[in-house]
């Protein structure tokens, strides 16, 4: 574990400072007592937390696009799965739809950081639309893969949650050649056509122990399973696990700031608790901790999603403290500095020049 050498600066350990960080309006403190425990009150904050690279590219491309084009700028789909952000956009004059169809012709149209089809593209062509592309490269990254193994004619079996929207992005990419696995429940129910071309590619978000469990599943039943050319559960995914299992058997309140959409923050719930936790909950805003949570709670841990500004993090911190949880530790397990490109449309300015911002919006 590193501590800090006060509170601010342990707050800031692994969070990094990104545009979007409109605080939202604050309800007056007390909420929380401070009720005695047998022993001092803490929290371990995880890091990293909070934003990747792919979100802070994605939010800063809506963010630029309404710069440049001004408002409306239609996104297809949440940009990020999280509430305070797409409010916060909405506000900017972002509206989100939840097809292209609903985009007036014409338009300017942001596809969201899960990525999309090429029916996606194609109707969004077909409908003369501005489209700009803010799928997280590590997405991508899985698409170009399934394109590859489809033109192999290679079945492909894609584990991963149905009907989310990374999953229909990148089965869309090549529907005939994937099957989705959901879970490792589904592996003894699996037909396929020839167990000798098989390979497996993944849903970027998911939790790591999990998916190692479904491929050795897979493995066990099709011997001649091939592997992604590369990992494709990311490494902010990924990041926040380690962290969280390393704060977990310490715990006895993990607290996880994210949406309900959030696939990778409802993972990391899950990995607390599978982890030793006590008690683990995923909240949006920091007034939905209740009081009876707090019952006896010496060791909070605290993280956040990969699509959650930190200033959600430190409502809930500021939160805590008046409740005498104000010795706050960071609990460091890996450094990120992974920064993506933003969509060519977006790298100038009108005038041409180079933007500022091109490497994303981290301020480094």
């Amino acid at each position: 574990m590193t501590e800090q050498g006060s509170v601010v600066d342990q707050r800031t350990v692994g969070a990094p400072v990104v545009s979007l960080a409109m605080p939202r309006m604050r309800r007056l403190g007390g909420r929380l007592k401070n009720e005695p425990v047998d022993g001092d009150k803490r929290v371990l904050l995880a890091a990293p937390r909070g934003y990747c690279a792919g979100v802070d590219r994605a939010v800063v491309a809506v963010e630029k696009a309404l710069d440049r084009y001004g408002a409306p700028v239609y996104v297809r789909k949440q940009i990020v799965h999280n509430v305070h952000v797409v409010q916060t956009l909405e506000k900017m004059g972002a509206i989100f739809v939840e097809e292209v169809e609903e985009v007036p012709e014409g338009a300017n149209v942001v596809f969201s950081a899960h990525g999309v089809s090429p029916a996606v593209v194609q109707a969004a062509e077909d409908r003369h639309l501005h489209a700009i592309d803010a799928t997280c490269p590590l997405v991508t990254k899985v698409h170009r893969e399934a394109v590859r193994f489809a033109k192999q004619d290679m079945e492909i079996l894609l584990i991963g949650h149905t009907g989310h929207e990374e999953v229909e992005g990148t089965a869309g990419e090549a529907p005939d050649h994937i099957t989705i696995v959901n879970s490792p429940d589904d592996v003894d129910d699996l037909v396929v056509r020839d167990p000798d071309r098989l390979v497996w590619l993944s849903q970027t978000t998911l939790s790591v122990d999990e998916t190692m469990e479904t491929v050795r599943r897979l493995r066990e039943r099709f011997p001649n399973l091939q592997d992604p050319p590369s990992d494709d559960i990311c490494y902010a995914t990924q990041n926040r696990q380690v962290a969280i299992k390393k704060i977990a058997p310490e715990a006895d309140l993990v607290l996880v700031v994210g949406s309900t959409n959030s696939s990778n923050s409802v993972r990391l719930v899950e990995v607390a608790l599978e982890y030793g936790a006590k008690a683990a909950y995923l909240v949006d805003f920091a007034e939905e901790v209740k009081q009876e949570w707090l019952e006896g709670v010496k060791t909070i841990g605290i993280s956040s999603g990969a699509s959650v500004p930190e200033v959600l993090v430190q409502e809930l911190l500021d939160d805590l403290g008046e409740a005498g949880y104000s010795d706050v530790s960071a609990v460091v397990t890996a450094e990120e500095d992974l920064v993506f490109s933003l969509p060519k449309e977006l790298r100038q300015d009108a005038s041409g020049k180079r933007d500022a911002r091109a490497l994303g919006g981290r301020v480094r």
